[in-house]
């Protein structure tokens, strides 16, 4: 993954820097980029990036004059001491807006989008290529996994979740247990059909049976629980709710 900072505060783009490889530890980062001009020359000497966070406020003007100039797919978290500029921010490819002094839950929530917006693109990808061409894709109706020197197959229908844990991905079976997978969570959502399982936030993916109860919960989200998991704070953000129900209720 290649994420590019352009931030005109050095001070604060390390710290930037630090919180941004806790979520994408094997992630290149390009920059820091600390003006108009030098952005604008990057773009037109480099491949794009496959996430930008930008400052609003730069050393030779407002950043957007940026994204006027260079045409651009790429998704864009702006961060700014200012909260003036966030309806144009969104007129630009922005998923987010953070002010600063940057606070680790909203740059979790912006990591949140982010990861969303691609899962989406990517499943809307398959169903689009499973509809040009059927014979050619199909989900996993199994999964390998390994319980110390044995290998074992895990049918789709015996599992109940999938969790990532410290970098960690597991498979959690109807029966309560659990084995570790040798992907991440997201290379495993693509590999299991959206009609059956759910990727209620980052740390779960989880299959209809597993749900054992769902409840409102502050600022418009929900609380679930799940069979066989001990993890009491399993929230569905404000921005999911709708496609978590409407997946329920299809």
């Amino acid at each position: 993954m290649r994420i590019l900072i352009i931030e005109d505060e050095k001070p604060a783009a390390n710290l930037l820097i630090k919180q941004i490889k806790q979520y994408f530890p094997e992630a290149e980062i390009f920059g820091n980029l600390d003006s108009i001009s030098k952005s604008i020359a990057w773009f037109q000497q480099n491949q794009d990036p496959d996430l930008i966070f930008c400052d609003v406020q730069l050393a030779d003007g407002i950043s957007f004059e940026i994204f006027e100039k260079v045409k651009l797919s790429t998704p864009i978290i702006f961060t700014t001491a200012f909260d003036q500029y966030a309806i144009k921010a969104f007129q630009v490819n922005a998923i987010d807006y953070i002010l600063k002094p940057i606070d680790t839950k909203d740059l979790a929530r912006a990591v949140d989008k982010y990861q969303e917006n691609q899962i989406r693109s990517t499943i809307e990808l398959d169903v689009l290529k499973g509809l040009l061409n059927p014979s050619k894709t199909s989900f996993k109706s199994r999964f390998l996994v390994r319980y110390g020197e044995k290998i074992q197959s895990i049918p789709i229908a015996d599992i109940s979740y999938f969790s990532s844990e410290e970098k960690v991905t597991f498979l959690q079976t109807k029966e309560g247990k659990k084995y570790v997978l040798e992907s991440t969570l997201e290379q495993t959502e693509s590999h299991v059909n959206p009609a059956n399982f759910f990727r209620i936030n980052r740390k779960y993916l989880c299959s209809m049976e597993a749900i054992d109860g769902i409840f409102s919960y502050s600022n418009s989200r929900l609380k679930v629980t799940l069979k066989n998991c001990a993890d009491p704070d399993i929230l569905i953000s404000r921005e999911k709710v709708t496609d978590f129900k409407n997946w329920l209720d299809q």
